[in-house]
């Protein structure tokens, strides 16, 4: 056991934020989002939402502070203007929790799953909320 390091992050994913560099970008999914076939890196974190997660990694992970989205969430289909109550919660832990909060972006579907398979790594939680599913870009840690 380690301190100060929140319990539902395991080694193997403590490893993968500590791996991941300067502007990759690391995948929070829902549990409909399909992580497994992106072809990198899958967490699984079954059971667990995505908010939790969020919260987790934001207090080991610095947000990239030298692009305007460093935080993007998958734009409704349904409704490209809308915004699902998810991405409000998400919204509110960077801006709680992020050393670098900024406002989150939209991407189109299709973009976000092209992004995403761009991506370090995928965690895949048990969120059952629709558009649960976050990109992060990382940042600098600051001496």
């Amino acid at each position: 056991m380690l301190r100060n390091i929140p319990n539902i992050l395991s080694p193997d994913m403590l490893w993968t934020l500590q791996a991941m560099g300067h502007g990759d970008t690391l995948v929070i999914g829902d549990a409909n989002f399909p992580g497994q076939s992106m072809g990198q890196r899958c967490h699984r974190m079954d059971g667990i939402s995505a908010t939790d997660v969020l919260e987790a990694v934001l207090t080991l992970f610095p947000l990239d502070s030298f692009v305007p989205d460093p935080a993007q969430v998958m734009q409704m289909v349904d409704d490209p203007d809308g915004t699902p109550p998810i991405v409000h919660e998400f919204q509110k832990i960077i801006d709680d929790v992020a050393d670098h909060p900024a406002p989150i972006a939209k991407v189109e579907r299709f973009a976000f799953y092209d992004l995403a398979r761009e991506g370090f790594a995928v965690v895949q939680t048990g969120e059952a909320r629709l558009y649960g599913n976050i990109i992060l870009k990382k940042g600098v840690v600051v001496p």
